[in-house]
């Protein structure tokens, strides 16, 4: 389970800092980055713990 986590938190985390980026014109430490990025983790934590559960790993 721990790997179906981390691996979502890389996903949607660098998602999230994409979309970020994309927002503040291709800004990486721009702040709607940083923040798309720590929301997409936290996403990442949510959807990697229930797909861990429900797939039993």
């Amino acid at each position: 389970m721990k790997v179906i986590i981390s691996v979502s938190i890389i996903v949607f985390g660098t998602l999230g800092g994409w979309i970020g980026a994309l927002m503040d014109h291709g800004n990486w430490f721009g702040g709607w980055s940083i923040l798309f990025s720590t929301i997409g983790s936290l996403a990442g934590i949510y959807i990697g713990y229930q797909v861990g559960r429900n797939t039993g790993f």
